[in-house]
């Protein structure tokens, strides 16, 4: 078997693509372009629908996705995840919360250790609390919690983000094959309806268009290296 790519701590852009990311990327470019933006549009209906969620059943496990640090403090799009999951936690929807994000940008401790100790903060007990420390991006946050739950027997995951960022998320989990439901942090910036909101939503789109140009591509060209990150 093919050993997965993962990107560096405090990877770069470049670095974060990994194999076929730059092909997967132009491609999804001249897609847009080609056909008259209509890719993107489709996303970005899909980014939208997504906003809202599943109903909250429950599950094996809550993960909340990370976010870059600030000069190594949580954002309020963070602090809102992880505030959200500990609601949920609290509703006893799962027996433990996952969260994941590796060191990236100019921080010196990981996204998931800072918000698992703003969890414990929260007086969250030690044995709830699991982090996945090494991912750069959505993709390897998944797919590294997608392997702890493999070893651990665990079948179905409740993925905490903001509202945008959930189409993304979830489609990036059912590629993967995980058992996935969606809650989205309302209180998480920027604020539904703004102009940062309707950025967001566009910028949203397209990653999301890339991101199913990239997994197309990876099949169409039978690339193993490429299909052992993505599936």
């Amino acid at each position: 078997m093919v050993q997965p790519y993962h990107a560096p701590p405090r990877a770069s852009f470049l670095q974060k693509l990994g194999p076929g990311g730059a092909a997967s990327l132009g491609l999804a470019v001249l897609a847009f372009l080609g056909l008259a933006g209509f890719p993107w549009v489709f996303r970005f209906r899909q980014v939208l629908r997504s906003a809202g969620g599943d109903l909250p059943t429950p599950v094996d496990v809550i993960l909340v996705l990370g976010r870059q640090l600030e000069l190594d403090q949580l954002t309020p799009v963070f602090e809102a995840r992880l505030a959200h999951a500990e609601t949920l936690w609290r509703q006893g929807l799962a027996p433990r919360i996952f969260v994941a994000g590796g060191t990236t940008g100019t921080a010196t401790r990981s996204e998931a250790e800072a918000g698992r100790d703003w969890l414990r903060g929260r007086g969250l007990p030690e044995g709830v609390l699991r982090v996945e420390d090494r991912s750069q991006h959505t993709l390897e946050n998944l797919f590294n919690v997608r392997s702890v739950m493999q070893a651990e027997g665990w079948q179905t995951l409740l993925i905490v983000s903001d509202p945008l960022h959930l189409a993304r998320a979830r489609a990036t989990a059912r590629g993967l094959g995980m058992q996935v439901r969606c809650s989205p942090a309302h209180s998480a910036p920027p604020r539904r309806g703004s102009m940062a909101w309707w950025r967001r939503a566009a910028g949203e789109a397209f990653l999301l268009h890339w991101y199913h140009t990239g997994m197309a591509y990876s099949r169409l060209i039978r690339s193993e290296r490429q299909l052992e990150r993505v599936t």
